[in-house]
Formats: structure tokens, sequence, C-alpha cells
């Protein structure tokens, strides 16, 4: 009886310490799989959408923020990030110098 109280214990922590060893090598190759959605978004940086958001989410701006501030919808603004639209010239000025920067500096990023 007295073994069973020592081996019971032991016995559950090598479980658990299997079961976190196996979440692991499930999330590693999963992150090794992903390789091709990172290069991906890598490249979104590099468009205007890309840099909209990239000034956006540095600022802390919500999408309905920066619509109300530019008078458009949110609906606009996630166009324009995700790359279905591109912003009129007035609002490509209006977006730097709300995210307080050169409309030059904004489309220099682009690559």
């Amino acid at each position: 009886m007295m073994l069973l109280l020592v081996l019971i214990p032991a016995f559950i922590i090598w479980s658990v310490i299997i079961y976190v060893v196996y979440l692991l090598i499930i999330a590693l190759r999963k992150y090794i799989k992903s390789e091709p959605v990172r290069k991906e978004k890598e490249e979104y940086a590099k468009t205007l959408g890309g840099v909209i958001k990239k000034h956006r989410m540095k600022c802390q701006m919500t999408q309905e923020f920066v619509a109300e501030t530019l008078g458009v919808s949110r609906q606009a603004v996630s166009k324009w990030e995700n790359g279905s639209s591109d912003p009129s010239t007035t609002n490509l000025i209006a977006l730097a110098n709300l995210f307080d920067i050169t409309p030059e500096e904004m489309l220099k990023e682009i690559r």
C-alpha cells in the first residue's frame, strides 16, 4: 500500500512532463511549417496598406479612431490596410499628419 502511495504521484508527474514535451514538439512543428506565412506577412508590411497598419498599431489607434478622425468609414480604413483600395491623396496626407510623419516618409517605407 505504501509503495502505491509513492508510485502514483511519480506516475502522474512523469505523465505531465511527457505531455508538456509532446505539446512543445507539436508547437515547434507548427512554427516551422508557418515560415511561408511569416514571410508573406513580412512582404505585406512593404505595401502601402502594411505601412498604414504598422503606423496605426505603433500609435495604438483603432481603425475606428482613424476613420472618425479622417471622416471616412472604418471599412475604408480596413480596405486601405488590406490593399483592396488606396487612400486618396488628401487622405494619405491626413493619415501622415495623424501618425506624426510626413507623407514622403510614409511612401519611402513602401518597397
